[in-house]
């Protein structure tokens, strides 16, 4: 199986969209009272604002014509102050791979090529944030090196 990275282009678009919708499902049906039901949750001309970004990148992983994956991407600068040092983070925002090609090596591949691409940026990291009950994606960015930097936790009120 002949996988390709590639950037994202505009007429991606209707494929990405199952893959968006299937990530914003899953925090749909884990926390419901933070995401709302939406069976466009990228909309459009959100999606070709992305590609025109110079600081997001959106990369797929196609196998042949079809896109079996996608990850998106953005730069992001920490500014030094009396608290934190400078530094420049690559932060995930999106991993997702079509369910039928899942366990083939696409999300591996596809991590690799992010990781790769903030070396050449010169990033001090790569980051994500996970959902706690998205336990297969845990174990899938600990079985590449990822490890916890941090947790964020919350007590509902309402």
């Amino acid at each position: 199986m002949n996988i390709l990275i590639r950037n994202a282009k505009q007429v991606d678009y209707e494929s990405l969209l199952p893959l968006f919708s299937q990530v914003h499902e899953f925090h749909v049906s884990v926390r419901p009272d933070l995401y709302k039901e939406n069976s466009t949750p990228v909309e459009q001309e959100f999606f070709e604002s992305q590609l025109l970004d110079d600081k997001q990148h959106i990369f797929v992983a196609a196998i042949g014509s079809d896109i079996a994956g996608a990850v998106v991407t953005k730069e992001e600068e920490v500014t030094e102050n009396t608290f934190v040092k400078a530094r420049k983070v690559l932060y995930i925002k999106s991993l997702c791979v079509v369910e039928a090609h899942r366990k083939k090596g696409i999300g591996k591949k596809l991590t690799k090529y992010v990781f790769d691409f903030g070396r050449t940026l010169k990033v001090d990291s790569v980051e994500l944030g996970v959902s706690e009950e998205n336990t297969s994606a845990i174990e899938f960015y600990e079985s590449i090196g990822m490890m916890t930097k941090s947790r964020k936790m919350e007590i509902r009120l309402n």
